[in-house]
């Protein structure tokens, strides 16, 4: 898997259902439940929600960058470039 990728299940989860299971992770980690291979797990789950997040936001900044304002003042979305 490349480090941009993510599993499956973790690619069909909206940007809230990531941030969090990607929270609860977090708490689970601080909190030092499990064993160190089920903390290992975690750790790399957590990396790939994270990175589903950032593209989620990147996708997310990229369209609200496409809003232009017109020259009469008015707003206009151009179509975002595919990268």
């Amino acid at each position: 898997m490349a480090k941009t990728d993510v599993p499956p299940d973790i690619a069909k989860l909206s940007f809230e259902e990531a941030l969090e299971q990607l929270e609860e992770i977090v708490r689970q980690l601080e909190g030092g439940q499990g064993k160190l291979d089920e903390a290992i797990g975690r750790y790399e789950r957590g990396a790939a929600l994270k990175r589903h997040c950032e593209a989620k936001l990147k996708a997310a900044q990229a369209k609200i960058d496409k809003i232009v304002q017109a020259a009469d003042g008015s707003l206009r979305v151009e179509p975002a470039d595919a990268e």
